[in-house]
């Protein structure tokens, strides 16, 4: 059974990259917008760009966990790159293109799972709640 799943969602903003990329690039707000992300704590000095380490409190059903993320991309208005370290490790990078209609914004993550975490379930629920996030996202621009 498959333990690594890929897990991609997209959605067209409508606003301007540059304004996109502002609220993307607050790491701090994700939790605003992110219905799985409880709380962040920044572990280094810095807030932003490559290098920037954060333990993000998540919850997803009934699983909780810490999850830290080192920021390994950071290419402003182009995209932002995340390594997860802890119970789930992997990668995630969000991407933002021009639209007609405003700016794609395209998340995409690999993630490896515990043996006790079920990956398929884990990764469609994910699927259907950054969805979501990327909706609520749009809403607080």
């Amino acid at each position: 059974m498959p333990r690594s799943r890929r897990i991609v969602v997209r959605r067209v903003v409508k606003a301007d990259v540059p304004v996109v990329w502002d609220a993307l690039a607050d790491v701090a707000a994700h939790t605003e917008w992110m219905a799985d992300a409880r709380a962040i704590r920044f572990a280094t000095s810095r807030t932003a760009g490559v290098g920037t380490v954060f333990d993000c409190d998540t919850k997803v059903g009934p699983f909780r966990l810490t999850d830290r993320m080192e920021i390994i991309e950071w290419d402003p208005e182009r995209a932002m790159a995340v390594r997860h370290v802890g119970v789930v490790t992997g990668e995630g990078r969000f991407t933002l293109a021009p639209h007609r209609k405003g700016t794609e914004l395209t998340w995409d993550e690999t993630l490896h799972f515990p043996w006790w975490i079920p990956s398929l379930p884990a990764a469609l629920a994910l699927k259907l709640l950054w969805r979501a996030n990327l909706r609520r996202f749009e809403q607080t621009l």
